[in-house]
């Protein structure tokens, strides 16, 4: 008789506890979203990040910014692990996902407050997703012509109105688009663009941001070997080498007994026949230029400079595949198995400049190369960062339109468009389910409000404005005009966004937040010195941003 009432208060507790760290959870998650709100937008404020050791970074980029930041509560470190995950998936909409993510687990708040199941909301959020992307790919998106520089250019001018390169837009779009291009490789009837390990970016301080380009070939920080080898070779037939020009030494401690002084003097002997044979084999391909990974010893280099060859060494594995792209070259492993067709004959022009205090070695004027570098010139060290992060935005939204030729409208336009077919929608829906649905609408609704509000303009009249023209039908790619703050139409601005990249935003932040609502307990494994467990911090503690 006793045992039943304890079994309702036990159950009742537990209720309540699972209840306050969703709460918490909310709350952590809402809080790391509030910290970048600021950057979305071309009024995008920056955050100025200072690092454990001392150095500077000023920034309106989310996943820059999310990366510096340190947080204790769990919730908020899966935050920030989105933004990276979206940097790495897509390369753009870092800020917008980490603002939806909160603003999706903000509405569940009420639901939570009002003891719904998190389990009846999250079928609600996945019933909306699944309905969110159906919308954007049949009635919002459009395709692309890829070929068409002028409607490339639009894309990717959009995706830099937000960033500090806005200034130089026509600059940095014609570079990211050049890049991308150039790094299209067709292998077995599949594109494979990756910019990541053959888009290489050389930052060069000194000079103006106008003075930066792409070039049509390869740009390392290396000199030549030997002060007698030619600095300036056109049309050079390059060889690749990922192998030793010195003695070998012993793979394991090696001691050699002598037991006279000729024992010694063969000994060298040995030595410098096995460098002539290997540069023999060498000097007979009659190469005219030759890069290696590894080192290369005086002797060859005396054996080479009098063959009239100009030798680099010690290449980072990653240099040496680019150029074997951009010269059309074949890396070999021995000097003794070097075939004619391992040579590299695209290249147009080597030679090697003084930039500053330090040497750099072009590759210049390649036949279709398929790999490039990007050379950046600017006032200071923090500017070049800030470039460098533009532009990797930017090669990523003209990798994802090639891979994916479809857009959406920008400036809040497809979030609005979703939000009013949502709403339409969600009178078909019944049950508990509905309420969530129709959340989910509602929190669509950050993005045009975020850009309204970084603008300083009337956040309620301007929503409730494109509210009504979204309402009155056809009218879904009107959205916010981030550069003054009124309601326009994003084809008449110009301003369009990835499908790949809104498709990748909305998946992240409502799967996060349903992953975010099952959490029911924290519980924590780690010991105090004392021996204690360390117990996770009280629900009603504000979650620890740094």
């Amino acid at each position: 008789m006793m045992r039943a009432p304890v079994m309702v208060l036990n159950t009742n507790t537990k209720r309540e506890s699972g209840k306050k760290v969703q709460i918490s959870n909310i709350e952590a998650a809402k809080t790391v979203a509030d910290i970048i709100r600021t950057c979305l937008g071309p009024k995008a404020m920056l955050k100025m990040l200072m690092d454990p050791m001392g150095g500077i970074v000023m920034t309106n980029d989310g996943n820059a910014i999310l990366r510096e930041i340190q947080v204790q509560h769990p919730a908020a470190k899966s935050m920030l692990e989105i933004s990276r995950t979206q940097d790495e998936e897509v390369g753009d909409g870092t800020t917008s996902v980490v603002i939806l993510a909160g603003e999706v687990l903000s509405v569940a708040s009420q639901f939570i407050e009002d003891k719904i199941h998190p389990t009846l909301i999250i079928l609600g959020y996945r019933k909306a997703l699944d309905d969110m992307l159906e919308i954007l790919k049949e009635q919002i998106s459009i395709p692309v012509d890829i070929n068409n520089d002028e409607e490339m250019l639009k894309i990717l001018k959009s995706c830099l109105g937000t960033k500090f390169m806005n200034q130089w837009s026509e600059l940095a779009c014609n570079m990211a688009l050049k890049a991308t291009r150039t790094c299209i490789n067709e292998q077995g009837g599949r594109t494979e663009i990756d910019i990541k390990r053959y888009a290489k970016v050389e930052k060069v301080p000194g000079g103006t941001l106008e003075d930066s380009c792409v070039l049509d070939g390869i740009m390392i920080n290396k000199d030549v070997t030997h002060p007698r080898m030619k600095r300036r070779i056109e049309n050079p037939r390059i060889l690749l080498l990922d192998c030793n020009l010195e003695y070998k030494k012993g793979e394991s401690q090696t001691n050699i007994e002598l037991s006279q002084d000729a024992d010694f003097n063969r000994i060298l002997q040995l030595e410098e026949e096995f460098i002539k044979k290997m540069c023999d084999h060498i000097i007979e391909k009659k190469p005219t230029l030759v890069f290696t990974e590894k080192g290369v010893s005086d002797l060859a280099q005396h054996y080479l400079v009098k063959a009239g060859i100009t030798v680099l060494r010690r290449l980072k594995k990653t240099d040496n595949n680019r150029i074997a792209r951009a010269v059309g070259a074949t890396i070999v492993n021995r000097p003794e198995e070097i075939k004619e067709e391992d040579m590299g004959l695209k290249c147009g022009l080597f030679e090697v400049k003084k930039i500053g205090d330090e040497y750099f070695t072009f590759l210049t004027k390649c036949e279709n190369p398929k790999a490039c570098t990007i050379l950046l010139r600017g006032a200071s060290k923090d500017i070049l960062n800030e470039v460098d992060r533009n532009l990797h935005d930017a090669m990523h939204v003209a990798r994802n339109v090639m891979v994916d030729p479809r857009l959406v409208p920008g400036g809040g336009a497809a979030e609005m468009a979703l939000s009013h077919a949502l709403e339409q929608k969600s009178k078909s829906v019944t049950g508990v389910i509905q309420w969530p649905y129709k959340a989910v609408a509602r929190a669509l609704e950050v993005i045009p409000k975020t850009l309204i509000q970084n603008c300083g303009t009337n956040v309620i009249r301007t929503l409730t404005a494109l509210r009504a023209k979204h309402a009155e039908g056809g009218n879904s790619s009107w959205g916010i005009d981030g550069e003054t703050g009124v309601i326009a139409d994003m084809k008449d601005v110009g301003v369009w966004d990835c499908y790949s990249v809104k498709a990748q935003t909305y998946k992240t932040a409502i799967e996060t937040a349903m992953l975010l609502l099952r959490i029911d307990d924290i519980v924590s494994g780690t010991k105090k010195s004392s021996g204690e467990a360390n117990a996770p911090a009280p629900d009603d503690a504000p979650p620890m941003v740094t």
